[in-house]
């Protein structure tokens, strides 16, 4: 290996953060490569539209945000590559990271790799995924027209979804294991205006049955009574939370107790050389707002470090 072979910057993630990280570090013209197993766009792609981001008044839809992210990082130069993190090495001054399309190396390495939908880990979920079980309302809400499907969650996200598939559903059963929403109260409005939306507050999915066809129905339990019922839909879509995409991070990086990575305020992760931006990070709001914020403090203070390297040299 010699300094050619050795990036400045490797990016893990084409999210917004990843990809405002990457438009950064192009733009400040250090070598830099950014990595995404599946499309850029991340969890964004799981959206139809986006309406609290900032500049467009009219809200704009996810696939042209991130159309809109990605030319403007590729106008300044950004190298993308395709690959699935294996492992990370990062003891030294080069890092290693390793692909399952082969190894990079690399000064600084900014993680932006998000997270994943939590599991309810109930009997049933796992047999009917993806035969009437879902974790994305745009993804699948289309095969719901004319029927009755169920909502699991109450937070942001949950609501509005619920309210995205009401475009699709004749009815819409949001299901919250608590007496009142963590949503924010001007999406809860919204919900409780719509009159194809039925709350089941204290309550919680015990089981998901189903046959050859796919979901059938649920069955739900009272948490004060501890009475149940079944709810006859053919469709469930679970959103109760996420998990981080961290699997191959090393324990040499500090995590919070849910796994996320934990940074200072310059988005540096416990080892030097190494940042972290978006929804990986340890922290109170997930948004597209926030990823951006992220990325763009990650990218600038990754430079610094490598700078930092190259004046030592």
């Amino acid at each position: 290996m010699n300094g050619n072979d050795v990036y400045d910057i490797v990016l893990l993630g084409g999210g917004p953060a990843g990809l405002t990280a990457s438009l950064y570090a192009a733009r400040a013209r250090f070598k830099c490569v950014l990595v995404e197993k599946l499309g850029l766009g991340g969890q964004l792609l799981t959206y139809e539209k986006v309406d609290n981001y900032p500049g467009f008044p009219e809200g704009v839809t996810a696939f042209e945000l991130v159309e809109l992210f990605s030319a403007q990082a590729k106008r300044f130069g950004m190298e993308h590559r395709s690959g699935e993190v294996r492992a990370l090495e990062l003891d030294g001054e080069v890092k290693a990271v390793h692909l399952d399309t082969g190894t990079l190396f690399a000064k600084s390495v900014v993680i932006a790799t998000g997270c994943a939908p939590r599991k309810l880990d109930v009997k049933g979920e796992r047999a009917f995924t993806g035969r009437g079980v879902s974790y994305c309302a745009v993804c699948d809400g289309p095969f719901y027209r004319e029927m009755e499907v169920a909502v699991v969650g109450g937070g942001d996200t949950a609501v509005e979804e619920a309210l995205y598939l009401t475009k699709f559903a004749t009815r819409v059963h949001i299901i919250h294991r608590r007496g009142d929403f963590r949503a924010i109260r001007v999406i809860q409005e919204e919900a409780e205006r719509n009159d194809k939306i039925t709350f089941h507050l204290n309550q919680i999915v015990t089981e998901i049955q189903g046959g050859d066809q796919g979901v059938e129905r649920l069955i739900l339990q009272d948490v004060q009574s501890g009475a149940t019922a079944p709810l006859d839909v053919p469709g469930v879509f679970i959103f109760v939370g996420l998990i981080p995409n961290a699997d191959f991070i090393p324990p040499q990086v500090a995590r919070d107790a849910q796994g996320f990575i934990v940074t200072d305020t310059e988005m540096a992760a416990s080892v030097p050389g190494v940042f972290a931006a978006g929804d990986i990070r340890s922290k109170a709001l997930r948004q597209i707002a926030t990823a951006v914020g992220d990325g763009a403090t990650a990218a600038f203070n990754a430079g610094r470090y490598v700078e930092s390297l190259n004046h030592k040299a």
